[in-house]
């Protein structure tokens, strides 16, 4: 094993290719409650930054179509933590509203018996997303294949 260069890391921004910046900023805003920190509309160079305050946790760039498919190396999902099963579940009513795509019925353990877990689902452009916590999700029926944020 190497020794890494630094200390230690923490996570920075997430940057994500979407189809339709004004679409997909709309849908994070809806579910996160994110703020346009920054953003540019030139043409061949649209983008927003959201996040709260100065602090920015997801940026968008209009720079692909199509949808995005699970069958190609790169991203598998993004997770996104909060505080208790009833933040979980209130943010599945907001989705359930908005018609959102789950990629399972409700609220879902990572694993049987398991006290964690949350919601899965899909942004506009299909990328696969997660709302998770800790602890209180060990009621709810598990997917019998496996962990449930691996093998969707």
């Amino acid at each position: 094993m190497s020794t890494p260069a630094v200390s230690t890391f923490k996570t920075g921004h997430i940057g994500l290719n979407v189809s339709d910046l004004d679409r997909s900023k709309q849908f994070y805003q809806q579910v996160f409650g994110f703020d346009v920190v920054m953003e540019s509309e030139e043409p061949e160079r649209q983008f927003a930054f959201l996040g709260h305050d100065s602090n920015i946790v997801l940026t968008l760039w209009q720079q692909s179509s199509g949808r995005f498919t699970k069958n190609q190396p790169g991203l598998h999902h993004l997770s996104f933590q909060v505080s208790s099963i009833d933040d979980v579940q209130h943010v599945e009513h907001r989705l359930r509203d908005m018609n959102v795509h789950f990629l399972y019925d409700g609220v879902v353990p990572h694993a049987e018996g398991a006290s964690s877990g949350g919601i899965y689902f899909e942004d506009p452009d299909g990328i696969r997303l997660e709302i998770f916590t800790t602890t209180g999700a060990e009621d709810f029926n598990a997917p019998s294949h496996g962990p449930s944020c691996g093998l969707f």
